[in-house]
């Protein structure tokens, strides 16, 4: 700050007032541009320093690097599911390469298939049928670090009288005529989506247990068991619309653009029911963008109470008759960073408040939603109607554009969604549950760098709906994949919801 050079004798006194107000807004100018920029330093230092493992790594590969394989792999198994004609079934099998034999070293184990009776049922015969040869079918399984053969035999018995051949059928399975096991599938789905295993690694992984399974290979595995798990992810999503409180929220993922290259910001979107409701699941909707048409087409006609953050794309939303419920924490976490900066008095007394209610909440978290509402009026309320009222005094006497007033300012504009959960003992008090649950999607990224195509991210998706889903009402996800993917080839559509995670129970039938 300078002054003018010169004499300040013969001013009156208007004159040295008018100076003297004009000086201390300028102060005050600076000093909010200095705090704002010592907190911006501090949060800039806090992400260099404070998240090492976090930084990039010129050697990580695209968790989805073969997704052109899978691509094409799920478009051929949707083509064929549209093909009647046998015709051309018959002249694309033909087309087939020829599958080499599995390695001769692999551990055999036989399952044997045969007719319930071998007394032979045509009408009026009832000799004794024969064993005149069999038939073998060869799949690959796999456990942890182990390869071993299932030798299918489905023995050939005939009637010497009627001559006819009576032979156990071949059961249905998720890929027609593949080698693998519906265990080794689901390995591969749980080292790729929840393990975060690109498949190039898999491939030396499974090379180490003595066979190098190509990526090419694994990929259309992959592409294929997206599209028969899709069903699941649809009715699964159907299953969570049919709540009254609903959290959402998304992060960023990287999506190759076709044609030159390039990548470009998608965004992986989660949306979960309520985290007082029974249901636990959550289901990942890839999109290209984050435009807020996105949300409006995954939750279509549902309108209900929406725990979300203050990003903008959910504002259309809130305007056809969704009811918004702010987030607390978000709230407290820009009081967080201001007192991380530089230890401001405002931002620790909001902090020991954010706290006080939270205590409340943690003593109300198992009781029912009406004693939670009792509890929520009589002990929470009184805390952040002072709070309130603290907050618009402290903004008046802090200048605009600073750290501080921008944490003040979010809560005060968001302040009746913030606390509707006061008034309904159904509703959360943040959207934490909803951010746990994408959390191991920003753990991926550590492995990844982006999606290989949409389709490959809408497969991702679709299958870590599952996965995670399972981990939520604690079943392994390899367990509940592997039984999945075994009865869905033979499961009606019409009990579809047996199989969802949060009614699906080991071995049931």
């Amino acid at each position: 700050m300078v002054v003018e050079s010169q004499s300040l004798e013969g001013l009156s006194a208007d004159q040295l007032r008018e100076m003297a107000a004009r000086l201390m807004t300028q102060l005050r100018h600076q000093g909010a541009q200095l705090e704002k920029l010592t907190h911006e330093n501090a949060l800039l230092k806090r992400m260099k320093f404070a998240a090492q493992s976090e930084r990039f790594n010129p050697e990580q590969k695209s968790l989805l690097e073969d997704e052109i394989e899978a691509d094409l792999a799920a478009v051929a198994t949707e083509i064929d599911a549209l093909q009647q004609a046998p015709a051309v079934a018959n002249l694309q099998e033909k087309k087939k390469p020829k599958r080499l034999p599995l390695p001769a070293h692999l551990p055999r184990r036989d399952i044997h298939h045969e007719p319930e009776s071998t007394t032979c049922r045509t009408s009026g015969c009832g000799c004794r049928l024969l064993r005149i040869g069999e038939d073998v079918a060869q799949k690959l399984d796999y456990v942890p670090g182990v390869f071993s053969v299932e030798r299918h035999i489905r023995g050939k018995w005939a009637c010497a009288r009627c001559e006819t051949i009576v032979q156990a059928p071949v059961d249905a399975h998720v890929i027609d005529k593949g080698i693998p096991t519906t265990g080794l599938l689901a390995q591969v789905l749980v080292g790729k989506y929840a393990d975060h295993l690109p498949l190039y690694r898999q491939e030396t992984i499974f090379g180490r247990a003595g066979l190098a399974i190509p990526r090419s290979t694994l990929a259309q595995w992959v592409g294929t068991c997206g599209v028969r798990l899709q069903p699941l992810v649809d009715a699964l999503k159907e299953a969570i619309l049919k709540h009254r409180v609903l959290h959402a929220d998304e992060t960023p993922v990287q999506m190759l653009k076709p044609g030159n290259g390039k990548t470009h910001r998608a965004y992986l979107w989660a949306y979960a029911p309520g985290a007082f409701e029974t249901m636990k699941a959550v289901v990942y909707d890839f999109c290209e963008s984050r435009a807020g048409e996105h949300a409006r087409a995954f939750l279509g006609e549902w309108r209900g109470s929406l725990t979300c953050d203050d990003f903008s794309g959910y504002k259309a939303l809130i305007a056809s008759g969704v009811t918004e419920v702010g987030c607390l924490a978000h709230a407290r976490r820009k009081f967080f960073d201001l007192h991380a900066a530089n230890k401001s008095q405002i931002a620790e007394f909001a902090l020991q408040q954010f706290a006080r209610a939270y205590d409340i909440e943690r003593e109300a978290k198992e009781l029912k939603p009406d004693e939670r509402k009792d509890i929520r009026q009589q002990q929470t309320r009184p805390v952040l109607d002072a709070l309130h009222q603290w907050m618009l005094l402290q903004r008046q006497k802090v200048p605009d554009g600073s750290a501080t007033a921008k944490a003040l300012d979010y809560s005060l504009r968001r302040w009746e969604a913030l606390t509707r959960f006061v008034d309904d003992g159904r509703l959360p008090i943040d959207n934490n549950w909803i951010e746990n649950q994408i959390r191991p999607i920003a753990i991926g990224r550590n492995n990844w760098l982006f999606a290989g195509s949409l389709r490959a991210g809408q497969r991702a998706a679709a299958v870590m709906s599952l996965i995670q889903s399972a981990r939520m009402n604690g079943h392994d996800p390899y367990a509940y994949l592997k039984d999945v993917l075994t009865r869905l080839p033979t499961h009606k559509a019409s009990r579809i919801d047996e199989l969802l995670p949060h009614r699906w129970q080991s071995g049931a039938i």
